[in-house]
Protein backbone atom coordinates (compact mmCIF):
# COMPACT_ATOMS: atom_id res chain seq x y z
CA UNK A 1 0.00 0.00 0.00
CA UNK A 2 0.96 3.63 -0.49
CA UNK A 3 -0.19 5.62 2.51
CA UNK A 4 -0.27 9.42 2.68
CA UNK A 5 0.10 11.31 5.96
CA UNK A 6 -0.23 15.03 6.69
CA UNK A 7 -0.43 17.55 9.51
CA UNK A 8 -2.78 20.52 9.27
CA UNK A 9 -3.73 23.59 11.29
CA UNK A 10 -1.76 24.71 14.32
CA UNK A 11 1.21 22.60 15.36
CA UNK A 12 1.22 20.83 18.72
CA UNK A 13 3.83 18.77 20.58
CA UNK A 14 3.47 15.12 19.58
CA UNK A 15 3.11 15.42 15.81
CA UNK A 16 6.59 14.13 14.96
CA UNK A 17 6.32 11.08 17.25
CA UNK A 18 2.96 10.35 15.64
CA UNK A 19 4.42 10.53 12.15
CA UNK A 20 7.36 8.35 13.17
CA UNK A 21 5.15 5.66 14.72
CA UNK A 22 2.97 5.47 11.59
CA UNK A 23 6.02 5.13 9.36
CA UNK A 24 7.68 2.47 11.49
CA UNK A 25 4.49 0.43 11.73
CA UNK A 26 3.76 0.59 7.99
CA UNK A 27 7.26 0.25 6.57
CA UNK A 28 7.87 -2.75 8.82
CA UNK A 29 5.21 -4.61 6.81
CA UNK A 30 6.70 -3.57 3.47
CA UNK A 31 4.39 -0.69 2.62
CA UNK A 32 5.22 2.89 1.64
CA UNK A 33 4.48 6.18 3.38
CA UNK A 34 4.31 9.51 1.59
CA UNK A 35 4.29 12.72 3.59
CA UNK A 36 2.04 15.45 2.21
CA UNK A 37 3.87 18.69 2.93
CA UNK A 38 2.06 21.73 4.36
CA UNK A 39 -1.19 19.95 5.08
CA UNK A 40 -3.96 20.02 2.50
CA UNK A 41 -1.94 22.58 0.51
CA UNK A 42 -0.17 19.60 -1.10
CA UNK A 43 -3.30 18.43 -2.89
CA UNK A 44 -4.22 21.98 -3.90
CA UNK A 45 -0.87 23.41 -4.97
CA UNK A 46 0.65 20.42 -6.80
CA UNK A 47 0.26 20.39 -10.58
CA UNK A 48 0.27 16.80 -11.91
CA UNK A 49 1.31 18.14 -15.32
CA UNK A 50 4.57 19.32 -13.72
CA UNK A 51 5.84 16.15 -11.99
CA UNK A 52 9.26 17.73 -11.50
CA UNK A 53 7.70 19.80 -8.67
CA UNK A 54 6.41 16.77 -6.77
CA UNK A 55 9.24 16.87 -4.23
CA UNK A 56 8.04 20.33 -3.16
CA UNK A 57 4.80 18.78 -1.92
CA UNK A 58 5.44 15.09 -1.31
CA UNK A 59 8.17 13.44 0.75
CA UNK A 60 8.88 9.72 0.92
CA UNK A 61 9.19 8.69 4.55
CA UNK A 62 11.11 5.64 5.70
CA UNK A 63 12.68 4.53 8.97
CA UNK A 64 15.86 6.47 8.23
CA UNK A 65 13.99 9.70 7.47
CA UNK A 66 12.07 9.61 10.76
CA UNK A 67 14.74 8.08 12.99
CA UNK A 68 15.26 11.13 15.23
CA UNK A 69 12.20 13.32 14.60
CA UNK A 70 10.46 12.28 17.81
CA UNK A 71 13.12 14.17 19.76
CA UNK A 72 11.71 17.50 18.60
CA UNK A 73 8.47 19.45 18.66
CA UNK A 74 6.62 20.76 15.63
CA UNK A 75 6.12 18.77 12.44
CA UNK A 76 8.74 17.88 9.82
CA UNK A 77 5.99 17.94 7.20
CA UNK A 78 5.13 21.56 8.03
CA UNK A 79 1.53 22.68 8.18
CA UNK A 80 -1.02 25.14 6.81
CA UNK A 81 -4.66 26.09 7.19
CA UNK A 82 -5.45 25.30 3.57
CA UNK A 83 -8.94 24.15 2.67
CA UNK A 84 -9.15 23.04 -0.99
CA UNK A 85 -12.94 23.39 -0.80
CA UNK A 86 -12.72 27.07 0.15
CA UNK A 87 -9.88 28.79 -1.67
CA UNK A 88 -9.58 32.58 -1.70
CA UNK A 89 -8.77 34.22 -5.05
CA UNK A 90 -5.26 35.20 -3.90
CA UNK A 91 -4.53 31.58 -2.93
CA UNK A 92 -5.53 29.97 -6.21
CA UNK A 93 -2.52 28.26 -7.86
CA UNK A 94 -1.45 29.82 -11.15
CA UNK A 95 -2.19 26.67 -13.11
CA UNK A 96 -5.81 26.78 -11.89
CA UNK A 97 -6.31 30.50 -12.51
CA UNK A 98 -8.34 29.91 -15.66
CA UNK A 99 -11.05 28.34 -13.49
CA UNK A 100 -11.51 31.44 -11.37
CA UNK A 101 -14.76 33.28 -12.02
CA UNK A 102 -16.09 35.71 -9.45
CA UNK A 103 -14.97 36.60 -5.96
CA UNK A 104 -14.83 33.09 -4.51
CA UNK A 105 -14.10 31.24 -2.39
CA UNK A 106 -13.62 28.38 -4.84
CA UNK A 107 -13.96 24.64 -4.43
CA UNK A 108 -11.08 22.71 -6.01
CA UNK A 109 -11.88 19.33 -4.49
CA UNK A 110 -12.00 17.80 -7.98
CA UNK A 111 -8.38 18.85 -8.42
CA UNK A 112 -7.47 17.42 -5.00
CA UNK A 113 -8.99 14.09 -6.07
CA UNK A 114 -6.94 14.19 -9.25
CA UNK A 115 -3.74 14.75 -7.24
CA UNK A 116 -4.54 11.89 -4.88
CA UNK A 117 -5.06 9.61 -7.87
CA UNK A 118 -1.88 10.89 -9.55
CA UNK A 119 0.15 10.10 -6.41
CA UNK A 120 -1.47 6.67 -6.16
CA UNK A 121 -2.41 7.14 -2.50
CA UNK A 122 -4.43 4.20 -1.22
CA UNK A 123 -5.37 5.92 2.03
CA UNK A 124 -4.68 9.26 3.73
CA UNK A 125 -3.98 9.72 7.44
CA UNK A 126 -4.60 13.38 8.37
CA UNK A 127 -3.50 14.55 11.82
CA UNK A 128 -5.53 17.61 12.72
CA UNK A 129 -8.30 19.40 14.55
CA UNK A 130 -11.85 20.24 13.53
CA UNK A 131 -10.83 22.27 10.48
CA UNK A 132 -8.32 19.83 9.04
CA UNK A 133 -10.59 16.87 9.74
CA UNK A 134 -13.60 18.62 8.22
CA UNK A 135 -11.86 18.41 4.85
CA UNK A 136 -10.87 14.83 5.59
CA UNK A 137 -14.58 14.17 6.04
CA UNK A 138 -15.26 15.86 2.70
CA UNK A 139 -12.76 13.56 0.99
CA UNK A 140 -14.32 10.57 2.76
CA UNK A 141 -17.70 11.62 1.36
CA UNK A 142 -16.04 11.76 -2.08
CA UNK A 143 -14.88 8.16 -1.68
CA UNK A 144 -11.28 8.69 -0.59
CA UNK A 145 -10.13 6.22 2.11
CA UNK A 146 -9.30 8.29 5.19
CA UNK A 147 -8.20 7.40 8.74
CA UNK A 148 -8.13 10.45 11.02
CA UNK A 149 -6.01 11.28 14.07
CA UNK A 150 -7.33 14.10 16.31
CA UNK A 151 -4.96 16.78 17.58
CA UNK A 152 -5.64 20.18 19.09
CA UNK A 153 -4.59 22.04 22.21
CA UNK A 154 -8.22 22.95 22.82
CA UNK A 155 -9.19 19.26 23.11
CA UNK A 156 -12.45 20.07 21.35
CA UNK A 157 -12.80 17.48 18.57
CA UNK A 158 -16.08 15.60 18.88
CA UNK A 159 -15.94 11.83 19.22
CA UNK A 160 -12.89 11.60 21.47
CA UNK A 161 -12.10 12.48 25.07
CA UNK A 162 -8.54 13.40 24.15
CA UNK A 163 -6.63 15.13 21.34
CA UNK A 164 -2.85 15.16 20.87
CA UNK A 165 -1.31 18.33 22.27
CA UNK A 166 -3.72 19.11 25.10
CA UNK A 167 -1.72 17.71 28.01
CA UNK A 168 1.47 19.49 26.99
CA UNK A 169 -0.41 22.78 26.51
CA UNK A 170 -1.85 22.54 30.02
CA UNK A 171 1.53 21.52 31.44
CA UNK A 172 3.18 24.54 29.80
CA UNK A 173 0.41 26.83 31.08
CA UNK A 174 0.75 25.62 34.67
CA UNK A 175 4.54 26.01 34.56
CA UNK A 176 4.40 29.56 33.18
CA UNK A 177 1.74 30.61 35.70
CA UNK A 178 3.82 29.35 38.61
CA UNK A 179 6.90 31.08 37.21
CA UNK A 180 4.96 34.32 36.81
CA UNK A 181 3.93 34.27 40.46
CA UNK A 182 7.38 35.47 41.52
CA UNK A 183 7.23 38.70 39.50
CA UNK A 184 3.54 39.28 40.23
CA UNK A 185 4.10 38.87 43.95
CA UNK A 186 7.29 40.92 43.97
CA UNK A 187 5.50 43.87 42.38
CA UNK A 188 2.19 43.27 44.21
CA UNK A 189 0.12 43.32 41.04
CA UNK A 190 -2.71 41.50 39.32
CA UNK A 191 -1.52 39.12 36.59
CA UNK A 192 -3.65 38.47 33.52
CA UNK A 193 -2.52 35.33 31.68
CA UNK A 194 -4.00 34.82 28.21
CA UNK A 195 -4.14 31.20 27.03
CA UNK A 196 -5.13 29.62 23.74
CA UNK A 197 -8.74 28.54 23.30
CA UNK A 198 -11.04 29.76 20.51
CA UNK A 199 -14.47 28.27 21.17
CA UNK A 200 -13.64 25.94 24.04
CA UNK A 201 -12.32 27.25 27.34
CA UNK A 202 -11.07 23.86 28.50
CA UNK A 203 -7.40 24.81 28.21
CA UNK A 204 -7.93 27.88 30.39
CA UNK A 205 -10.25 26.06 32.78
CA UNK A 206 -8.02 23.03 33.39
CA UNK A 207 -4.85 25.13 33.55
CA UNK A 208 -6.48 27.41 36.13
CA UNK A 209 -7.77 24.41 38.08
CA UNK A 210 -4.35 22.76 38.25
CA UNK A 211 -2.34 25.94 38.82
CA UNK A 212 -4.71 27.19 41.51
CA UNK A 213 -5.18 30.67 40.05
CA UNK A 214 -7.70 32.99 41.65
CA UNK A 215 -10.07 33.40 38.70
CA UNK A 216 -10.50 32.01 35.20
CA UNK A 217 -12.39 33.57 32.31
CA UNK A 218 -13.42 31.05 29.63
CA UNK A 219 -14.77 31.28 26.09
CA UNK A 220 -18.21 30.01 27.04
CA UNK A 221 -19.10 32.72 29.62
CA UNK A 222 -18.87 36.49 28.93
CA UNK A 223 -17.05 38.36 31.70
CA UNK A 224 -18.72 41.11 33.73
CA UNK A 225 -15.73 43.38 34.29
CA UNK A 226 -17.06 45.11 37.42
CA UNK A 227 -17.77 41.80 39.16
CA UNK A 228 -14.39 40.35 38.19
CA UNK A 229 -12.62 43.52 39.34
CA UNK A 230 -14.14 43.28 42.81
CA UNK A 231 -13.25 39.60 43.08
CA UNK A 232 -9.63 40.14 42.08
CA UNK A 233 -9.17 43.08 44.46
CA UNK A 234 -10.50 40.86 47.23
CA UNK A 235 -8.20 38.01 46.15
CA UNK A 236 -5.20 40.34 46.19
CA UNK A 237 -6.08 41.70 49.62
CA UNK A 238 -6.53 38.22 51.07
CA UNK A 239 -3.23 36.94 49.69
CA UNK A 240 -0.35 37.36 52.20
CA UNK A 241 1.91 38.18 49.23
CA UNK A 242 -0.58 40.80 48.01
CA UNK A 243 -1.12 39.68 44.42
CA UNK A 244 -3.80 37.95 42.34
CA UNK A 245 -3.91 35.98 39.09
CA UNK A 246 -6.55 35.44 36.43
CA UNK A 247 -6.41 33.33 33.26
CA UNK A 248 -8.45 34.13 30.17
CA UNK A 249 -9.10 32.17 26.98
CA UNK A 250 -8.18 34.01 23.77
CA UNK A 251 -11.76 33.39 22.59
CA UNK A 252 -13.35 34.93 25.68
CA UNK A 253 -15.39 38.12 25.59
CA UNK A 254 -16.11 40.99 27.95
CA UNK A 255 -19.87 41.26 28.48
CA UNK A 256 -21.34 43.53 25.83
CA UNK A 257 -18.21 43.21 23.69
CA UNK A 258 -17.07 40.95 20.89
CA UNK A 259 -14.18 38.62 20.17
CA UNK A 260 -10.83 40.38 19.82
CA UNK A 261 -9.89 39.55 16.22
CA UNK A 262 -7.35 40.66 13.66
CA UNK A 263 -6.42 39.94 10.06
CA UNK A 264 -8.46 38.34 7.30
CA UNK A 265 -10.41 35.11 7.52
CA UNK A 266 -8.44 31.95 6.85
CA UNK A 267 -9.63 29.14 4.60
CA UNK A 268 -11.92 27.85 7.34
CA UNK A 269 -13.56 31.21 8.04
CA UNK A 270 -11.51 32.08 11.15
CA UNK A 271 -9.76 35.35 11.87
CA UNK A 272 -6.74 35.51 14.17
CA UNK A 273 -7.54 35.69 17.88
CA UNK A 274 -5.42 37.30 20.56
CA UNK A 275 -5.32 40.41 22.69
CA UNK A 276 -8.39 39.99 24.88
CA UNK A 277 -6.05 39.63 27.87
CA UNK A 278 -4.55 43.05 27.15
CA UNK A 279 -8.06 44.52 26.96
CA UNK A 280 -9.00 42.83 30.22
CA UNK A 281 -5.84 44.18 31.88
CA UNK A 282 -6.63 47.74 30.78
CA UNK A 283 -10.19 47.52 32.07
CA UNK A 284 -9.05 46.03 35.38
CA UNK A 285 -6.51 48.80 35.86
CA UNK A 286 -9.12 51.47 35.12
CA UNK A 287 -11.52 50.06 37.68
CA UNK A 288 -9.13 49.00 40.43
CA UNK A 289 -6.16 51.30 40.12
CA UNK A 290 -3.95 48.25 40.62
CA UNK A 291 -0.81 47.54 38.63
CA UNK A 292 -1.29 44.87 35.97
CA UNK A 293 1.04 42.27 34.48
CA UNK A 294 -0.27 40.99 31.16
CA UNK A 295 1.26 37.81 29.78
CA UNK A 296 0.14 36.23 26.53
CA UNK A 297 1.43 32.65 26.65
CA UNK A 298 0.26 31.95 23.09
CA UNK A 299 2.65 29.87 20.96
CA UNK A 300 4.77 28.86 23.94
CA UNK A 301 1.93 26.46 24.80
CA UNK A 302 2.44 24.58 21.54
CA UNK A 303 6.21 24.77 21.31
CA UNK A 304 8.85 22.20 22.20
CA UNK A 305 8.67 18.49 22.88
CA UNK A 306 5.56 16.67 24.13
CA UNK A 307 5.12 15.56 27.71
CA UNK A 308 4.92 11.83 28.43
CA UNK A 309 1.12 11.68 28.10
CA UNK A 310 1.09 13.30 24.66
CA UNK A 311 4.00 11.11 23.61
CA UNK A 312 2.07 8.02 24.71
CA UNK A 313 -1.20 9.03 23.04
CA UNK A 314 0.47 10.22 19.82
CA UNK A 315 2.34 6.94 19.47
CA UNK A 316 -0.68 4.77 20.23
CA UNK A 317 -2.99 6.78 17.97
CA UNK A 318 -0.43 6.32 15.19
CA UNK A 319 -0.27 2.55 15.62
CA UNK A 320 -4.06 2.32 15.63
CA UNK A 321 -4.38 4.49 12.53
CA UNK A 322 -1.72 2.50 10.69
CA UNK A 323 -3.48 -0.76 11.56
CA UNK A 324 -6.79 0.59 10.26
CA UNK A 325 -5.10 1.73 7.05
CA UNK A 326 -3.46 -1.64 6.48
CA UNK A 327 -6.77 -3.37 7.16
CA UNK A 328 -8.39 -1.01 4.62
CA UNK A 329 -10.85 0.02 7.31
CA UNK A 330 -11.33 3.68 6.40
CA UNK A 331 -13.78 6.38 7.35
CA UNK A 332 -12.70 6.10 11.00
CA UNK A 333 -11.05 8.35 13.57
CA UNK A 334 -8.90 6.95 16.35
CA UNK A 335 -10.02 8.09 19.79
CA UNK A 336 -9.92 7.74 23.55
CA UNK A 337 -13.31 7.07 25.11
CA UNK A 338 -13.88 6.36 28.80
CA UNK A 339 -10.18 5.72 29.30
CA UNK A 340 -9.83 3.19 26.49
CA UNK A 341 -8.44 3.43 22.97
CA UNK A 342 -11.09 2.93 20.33
CA UNK A 343 -12.27 4.22 16.95
CA UNK A 344 -15.33 6.19 15.89
CA UNK A 345 -16.80 7.13 12.51
CA UNK A 346 -15.04 10.19 11.11
CA UNK A 347 -18.52 11.68 10.74
CA UNK A 348 -18.41 12.30 14.51
CA UNK A 349 -16.37 15.41 13.72
CA UNK A 350 -19.47 16.82 12.02
CA UNK A 351 -21.24 17.16 15.37
CA UNK A 352 -19.82 20.65 15.97
CA UNK A 353 -17.51 22.12 18.58
CA UNK A 354 -17.07 20.49 21.96
CA UNK A 355 -17.36 23.03 24.78
CA UNK A 356 -16.92 23.15 28.54
CA UNK A 357 -19.87 21.82 30.54
CA UNK A 358 -20.34 25.11 32.36
CA UNK A 359 -23.07 23.89 34.72
CA UNK A 360 -20.95 20.97 35.86
CA UNK A 361 -17.44 22.44 35.91
CA UNK A 362 -17.57 26.23 36.18
CA UNK A 363 -18.86 28.79 38.67
CA UNK A 364 -20.22 31.62 36.52
CA UNK A 365 -20.61 34.00 39.47
CA UNK A 366 -17.15 33.44 40.90
CA UNK A 367 -15.26 32.99 37.61
CA UNK A 368 -13.39 29.90 38.68
CA UNK A 369 -13.39 26.13 38.14
CA UNK A 370 -16.06 24.28 40.11
CA UNK A 371 -15.05 20.66 40.43
CA UNK A 372 -17.02 18.87 43.13
CA UNK A 373 -17.32 15.29 41.95
CA UNK A 374 -14.86 13.49 39.68
CA UNK A 375 -15.96 9.88 40.10
CA UNK A 376 -16.90 8.51 36.71
CA UNK A 377 -15.51 11.48 34.78
CA UNK A 378 -12.84 11.14 32.07
CA UNK A 379 -9.24 12.05 32.91
CA UNK A 380 -9.65 15.68 31.80
CA UNK A 381 -13.15 15.97 33.34
CA UNK A 382 -15.33 16.04 30.20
Amino acid sequence: MRIGILTGGGDVPGLNPCIKAVVNRVVHDGHEVIGLRRGWAAVLQYDPSAPETAEDWFQRLDARAVRTIDRYGGTILHTSRTNPARVRPQDVPTFLADRVNGDGPFDFTDHALRVIEDQKLDVIIPIGGDDTLSYALRLHDEGVPVVAIPKTMDNDVHGTDYCIGFSTAVTRGVQFIHNLRTSTGSHERIAVVELFGRYSGETSLITAYLAGVDRAVISEVPCEIDVLSELLVSDKRDNPSNYAMVTISEGATIEGGELVLSGEEDAYGHRKLGGVGALLGELLQERTGEGIIYQQVAYLMRSGSPDSLDLMVATNYAVMAADLALERSSGRMVALRNGSYTTVPISATREGVKRVDVEELYDEQQYRPKVRHVTGKPMFLY
